[in-house]
């Protein structure tokens, strides 16, 4: 898939959503996009808490190498507005690739996670990485079950008792 080929993922809800790579065209909508999660799940994805993610925050959503790693972006049809954003970034064997998603308030609990999930597992797979990983806050409940639902196991983040690291490896 590439910026200029989108596609199409339909949640488990029925939504039908257009996903594309992201482009630097991007930032501004992205932007406000991430202005419309919640301050939790911003704290979430970036393991930080701010009001607005920063131009140095987004760079490599909008800059992704298209090898080692891929930023999605899901839009509404009908709006045109993102409801949500994924990214798959790789370690340099493509051995393993950590998955980030993050979705708007007013889209979640349609689905719209699994789906990005599953897409971006299957961009993993395209591109041979054997184990995909997602790093998230204990406090982050939703996300840990959608991963085990999915088949991610949870195991020990090393020095940080307040992570887990969910991996699922494909053979």
């Amino acid at each position: 898939m590439n910026a200029s080929s989108p596609t199409q993922i339909v949640t488990r809800s029925g939504l039908t959503l257009a996903v594309r790579q992201a482009t630097p065209e991007d930032e501004t909508q992205l932007s406000a996009f991430f202005d419309r999660v919640s301050d939790e799940d911003r704290r979430f994805r970036f393991l930080s808490a701010a009001e607005h993610v920063s131009h140095e925050q987004l760079d490599p959503l909008i800059h992704a190498d298209h090898f080692r790693s891929e930023s999605f972006l899901a839009f509404d049809p009908a709006s045109g507005d993102i409801v949500a954003s994924g990214l798959l970034a790789c370690d340099g064997a493509l051995d393993t690739g950590e998955v980030a998603i993050s979705i708007r308030g007013d889209y979640k609990g349609r689905g719209v996670g699994w789906g990005m999930l599953d897409l971006l597992a299957q961009e993993a797979q395209r591109r041979g990485v054997r184990r995909v990983i997602s790093i998230e806050s204990r406090e982050n409940h939703a996300a840990i079950e959608l991963e085990r639902e999915k088949g991610f196991t949870p195991e020990p983040f090393e020095g940080d008792p307040t992570l887990v690291i969910l991996s699922k490896t494909f053979r």
